[in-house]
């Protein structure tokens, strides 16, 4: 199950694609970054991109294929506004190896799991080692527990996710893509946390 189109969009040759160097590059008020979205196949990346690009849920949508590739521009109370280019990467283990091609100079990395499944939370943590190897050393990377609203289902106690995030760095938040819940917030705590240039 995903919640985008598969390949990469028109956009994406735009803006230098896989291997633009420029992706974070910004003024003090206004940041560009590249993001990428890892976990295992169905866990909601999609779901949650097309949540906070288009404020749309599909559960029917198809299964990402390699990548794709959405941007969206959000605006912070100090009036700055951070575009983030969001790279979904696909889940499923046949794509793993092409994983590096897109976390590859992300400024941020948003590393989800499916509350109602361990093994999906144990793939997490494989994605947080091979960020922490090799990502760029200053990446900001988020713990995303999503499926928030499957709580009867729930296997992934909440202070697991915590716990894990806290060890290592990163925030931890819950989000349903399906309810829209902590979708919007999820991104602002990312952009609060975004180095910033100094003005030029």
């Amino acid at each position: 199950m995903g919640c985008a189109s598969s390949l990469p969009d028109r956009n994406s040759a735009r803006s230098g694609g896989l291997n633009s160097e420029v992706n974070n590059v910004s003024d003090s008020k206004n940041l560009r970054v590249k993001l990428v979205l890892l976990g295992d196949s169905g866990v909601g990346k999609s779901c949650i991109v097309l949540r906070f690009v288009r404020g749309q849920f599909d559960p029917t949508s198809k299964v990402t294929v390699g990548a794709s590739f959405l941007s969206q521009t959000i605006a912070l109370q100090d009036s700055t506004t951070v575009k983030f280019e969001i790279w979904d990467t696909a889940g499923q283990e046949r794509y793993a190896a092409l994983a590096p091609l897109y976390y590859r100079g992300a400024a941020v990395a948003v590393v989800v799991y499916d509350i109602t499944s361990p093994e999906s939370f144990n793939k997490a943590q494989y994605w947080v080692k091979e960020l922490q190897k090799h990502g760029s050393p200053d990446i900001v990377m988020a713990f995303v527990g999503n499926k928030a609203d499957l709580q009867e289902k729930r296997e992934v106690p909440a202070q697991d996710g915590m716990d894990y995030a806290e060890k290592n760095g990163m925030f931890f938040i819950e989000t349903s893509a399906k309810t829209a819940d902590n979708i919007n917030e999820l991104f602002e705590v990312i952009a609060k946390r975004l180095p910033r240039p100094p003005p030029s």
